[in-house]
């Protein structure tokens, strides 16, 4: 059973049931409505019931974990997922939570450190024992993670677009992954800007070496063109000049940048001080979206284009709605990025999928997972495929000056997820 995300729908067929069902506790009748359906759901969802792992879950709450890095390099990323949850949950525990229960979180910081994620993930699900976690933003944290999760059957949303070649029972990945981002993207830059030459950068870890190492691939044995240079900076780098030397003398059709957390703030404002308009020379990007645009500078990067699901600019009434909430609870000069969005997919399609189950434990929430879908999601619509994974559109924006981007593309359909492409391995 899915559910449509509707604020307050305490008119549900589902919910109606529960109220008719339990129309005879005279002492409930005299609680406030939303109390009232709670309290009925918790009744015929009794804890031993809905979990039997030793998970923790009482007759009214639910603790999740959120694992983020909000402080180091990888802050000016992170931070808007950590928003984007705690904003999920707190509307979620608005409609009366899940299944009778309000969430409630333990928020740990990852502090750019992959070791530090593996033993935070560690304490939340081995001390805390968290029902779930909303957490990890880079490849190498999940990947850090990742043996933790499921050695100790955690449940694990991970909301960041990544290389792929990944699938776990005890992850749900709610953003992009390579098809749907890196080859669907180099797709339309050459067709769109007849480009035959690449340039690519990146930050040195997995997720930019190995999505490269895809577009290297996808650039010289699909689309048969040239890849000039290739090159890679430690997190945290703040030196590009030489870099930018050596493309404005090899002189590409396109940079390909999947630049980072902070460096990026450096990179765009050294490109632009040593003359490169990104209104002339087309550059793509797959890493930065508008949180990281927020501390470059709108200035510093206009012209740009950049391939994700979901920019904040979307014009769809369930978009206008999340940026309003989230403005509301975080401040109008607070700004909403790709993965800020697929964060905020994550305590939503959780909670979806342990109402399908109608149980918190681990195996069941990942055997339920398929097929789940959230109507409300501000990109519009996504589904949980079986490796997984989420159906979702590919969308192409131009940097603006103020910071945001304009739609200049997007998939007439949703694309399937395919995490192991055949020849990209």
């Amino acid at each position: 059973m899915s559910f449509e995300h509707h604020t307050g729908d305490l008119e549900s067929p589902f919910r109606r049931k529960l109220l008719l069902g339990t129309a005879a506790l005279s002492a409930a009748s005299l609680l406030p409505p939303q109390a009232f359906v709670q309290q009925a759901l918790a009744q015929q969802f009794p804890t031993a019931k809905v979990s039997t792992t030793g998970l923790a879950v009482t007759d009214s709450e639910v603790t999740v974990g959120i694992l983020h890095s909000v402080t180091g390099t990888m802050a000016i990323s992170e931070t808007g997922s950590v928003e984007a949850e705690k904003l999920a949950i707190e509307q979620i525990n608005a409609q009366g939570g899940v299944l009778g229960r309000k969430i409630k979180f333990i928020q740990e910081d990852g502090a750019s450190d992959w070791p530090t994620f593996a033993e935070k993930a560690k304490k939340l699900l081995v001390n805390d024992k968290v029902a779930s976690v909303m957490g990890c933003w880079t490849s190498a944290s999940r990947k850090a993670v990742l043996p933790v999760f499921e050695q100790y059957n955690g449940m694990l949303y991970y909301p960041t677009f990544y290389e792929g070649l990944e699938q776990s029972k005890n992850v749900i990945y709610t953003g992009q992954e390579a098809t749907q981002q890196i080859i669907a993207g180099l797709d339309w830059v050459q067709k769109t800007k007849a480009a035959k030459t690449f340039y690519l950068l990146g930050s040195d870890y997995i997720w930019p070496r190995t999505s490269n190492k895809i577009a290297r691939k996808h650039i010289e044995n699909v689309l048969k063109l040239k890849v000039l240079g290739e090159e890679y900076f430690p997190l945290g780098s703040t030196q590009f000049n030489s870099v930018i030397n050596k493309m404005k003398l090899s002189k590409p059709d396109v940079i390909y940048a999947i630049i980072v957390g902070g460096s990026n703030v450096a990179f765009y404002k050294q490109l632009k001080a040593a003359g490169v308009d990104l209104n002339k020379q087309t550059l793509m990007t797959i890493s930065v979206t508008e949180d990281e645009i927020d501390g470059i500078g709108g200035e510093n990067i206009v012209g740009a284009y950049a391939c994700m699901k979901y920019f904040q600019s979307l014009d769809n009434p369930n978009n206008k709605a999340f940026v309003s909430a989230f403005h509301k609870m975080w401040g109008d000069k607070t700004v909403i990025g790709d993965v800020t969005q697929a964060a905020y997919l994550g305590p939503w399609l959780w909670k979806l999928t342990v109402e399908k189950a109608g149980s918190f434990d681990i195996d069941k929430v990942a055997a339920a997972s398929p097929g789940v879908e959230f109507k409300g999601a501000p990109e519009g619509y996504v589904r949980i495929h079986e490796n997984h994974h989420l159906w979702s559109k590919t969308r192409v924006g131009r940097a603006r000056t103020d910071g945001q981007y304009d739609l200049v593309y997007e998939t007439a359909n949703l694309m399937e997820p395919d995490p192991f492409p055949k020849g990209y391995q």
